[in-house]
């Protein structure tokens, strides 16, 4: 693995920030994307970057995508993912050319906003047990069941769906991935409130939803291989290192003013020690997630290294919440007034970091992962 950028990737660095320097927009919640510069960001070509040229992207290595990642993180940039990361590349992969042709270019350009449907109250860590069940009628089929921590569904389009087409067949087996329009008759979306107080995650109702044959992504019943790939790229990313990263930066700079330096109630210096071995966790998770962005660049498919990657950085961003709300004591529990240390950010983050360990897979389905496809380790 190569450890340093190229003098033409650190010129990419330099472009991309001062861009994002001049589109800078304030006022956008954490958890919703930033619209202003999404558009802008698809206009320059650099939403879906790592795109191929065909699909509309700009054919851009997976490294330049690693770096725009970090850019857009360090300048509080908030775009949306789900379809340029997850949804995007799934079709790119089993999609055939009809919903490539229909749905990349309009991810490309900022035009359709997509969201995930895979968790049941009764199927997340064991998501295989799903049972939204969708049966054939003519050139349609009809979609019965619920979702659950669909994240965006209120801000969404459209709405990659995992599904149920053979309830007879081994769990694995009988699974089938539509791309459904979240404006079809029958779909219900209703909010789910977290302890944060925001609003990122939705259950979905699905009642008697007619969704064209057509829509199908890959075969029937094999859409576990298809959910499979999504994983992989959800996995794969470097933004739980950044969020990390981020949170261990902003309390740093806070330290380092004298209100922040008074407001830390450990006199005898621990805290030091906590957050310089921090500082050491949150670059190895860098150089996990750089590994998965050098191993695309070469042709390879990350799977237990993902998992890694997601297992690793989740804890470490939990860890980070944890030092940091108790660096501050009571205080570090305020989330508003004059009391609350840099405007109540501690308490949200440490809120806000529970659910990490949890979505894209929990931290024991990733050990799991690691376990048996990694080390070779039978299964259980």
């Amino acid at each position: 693995m190569r450890f340093a950028f190229t003098n033409q990737e650190e010129a990419f660095r330099t472009e991309l920030r001062a861009f994002l320097e001049e589109h800078r927009t304030n006022g956008v919640p954490e958890e919703e994307p930033d619209r202003l510069l999404e558009t802008a960001l698809a206009q320059h070509g650099w939403l879906t970057m790592a795109w191929p040229q065909k699909y509309g992207g700009a054919g851009a290595t997976h490294v330049q995508q690693l770096i725009f990642k970090e850019e857009l993180s360090r300048a509080d940039g908030t775009v949306d993912f789900l379809g340029t990361n997850l949804v995007g590349p799934t079709i790119m992969v089993h999609g055939n050319d009809e919903q490539k042709e229909e749905h990349l270019p309009r991810i490309a350009r900022a035009e359709r906003r997509w969201c995930q449907g895979f968790s049941e109250p009764n199927a997340g860590s064991d998501l295989a047990s799903l049972q939204t069940r969708a049966v054939r009628d003519g050139d349609e089929f009809v979609i019965n069941g619920q979702k659950i921590w669909t994240s965006s569904a209120h801000i969404a389009d459209w709405i990659m769906l995992l599904t149920r087409t053979d309830p007879e067949a081994p769990k694995h087996r009988g699974i089938s991935m539509f791309l459904v329009e979240l404006k079809t008759p029958g779909i219900t979306i209703r909010p789910l409130t977290q302890i944060t107080g925001a609003h990122g995650f939705n259950e979905v109702f699905f009642e008697d939803v007619r969704v064209p044959a057509s829509n199908m992504v890959g075969e029937i019943n094999r859409g576990w291989y298809v959910a499979t790939t999504t994983l992989d790229f959800e996995r794969s990313g470097i933004e739980r290192n950044l969020t990390a990263r981020k949170d261990w930066q902003r309390v740093y700079d806070f330290i380092r003013t004298p209100s922040g330096r008074a407001a830390v109630v450990d006199r005898s210096g621990a805290w030091r020690h906590a957050l310089a071995e921090l500082t050491v966790e949150i670059e190895v998770g860098q150089g996990i997630a750089r590994r998965i962005a050098y191993m695309q660049g070469q042709g390879l498919i990350p799977n237990y290294e993902a998992a890694m990657s997601k297992a690793y950085n989740s804890e470490v961003g939990q860890r980070v919440a944890q030092v940091v709300v108790n660096l501050f004591g009571l205080a570090g529990q305020a989330a508003h007034g004059s009391h609350a240390p840099l405007n109540g950010a501690t308490v949200f983050r440490y809120l806000d970091s529970r659910r990490l360990t949890v979505g894209q897979g929990t931290s024991e389905i990733n050990r799991n992962v690691i376990a048996t496809r990694g080390l070779g380790l039978p299964r259980g």
